[in-house]
C-alpha cells in the first residue's frame, strides 16, 4: 500500500512501515512541511497514497469527504511520547487491511475505530 506520513508523525514510522511492505513517503520528504493541509492532501491524492496523520482537520469530512481522495487514517492514541505513539501507528497498521480503507475517511481512537466509507 502506498502511505503518506504527515508531518506530525515521525519520520523513524517510514522504515517501520516500510518493513512492512509499504510504499511511505513524508511530508518532509516531498517539501511540504509546514504547508496548508490543501497542500498535503492534494500531493497525497495525487500519488494514490492513504494519508496517516495526528491533525484532526485531516478528518473533517466538510473538507475531505469519503470517495474524494485514496483516504485519510486520523490516530488519536490518547498516549504522549514518540515511541508511544509510533507503536501505536505501527500496532494498528499490522491487524488492519489497509487496501480495505481506500477511500474512507477513519479515526483510530482508543477504543474505537471508526470508518466513514464513500
Amino acid at each position: 500500500m502506498k502511505l503518506k506520513l504527515d508531518e506530525n508523525l515521525s519520520r523513524h514510522l517510514k522504515p517501520i512501515l516500510g518493513s512492512l511492505g509499504h510504499d511511505v513517503t513524508t511530508a518532509a520528504e516531498e517539501g511540504l512541511l509546514s504547508q496548508p493541509d490543501r497542500a498535503v492532501a492534494t500531493a497525497a491524492r495525487s500519488e494514490g497514497r492513504l494519508l496517516l496523520t495526528l491533525d484532526v482537520e485531516f478528518a473533517d469530512l466538510r473538507k475531505l469527504p469519503p470517495g474524494g481522495h485514496p483516504g485519510v487514517i486520523l490516530f488519536r492514541p490518547g498516549a504522549i511520547g514518540l515511541r508511544a505513539v509510533n507503536r501505536y501507528v505501527e500496532t494498528f497498521v499490522r491487524q488492519t487491511d489497509l487496501k480495505s480503507l481506500a477511500g474512507c475517511v477513519v479515526v483510530v481512537g482508543r477504543d474505537r475505530v471508526r470508518v466513514r466509507r464513500p
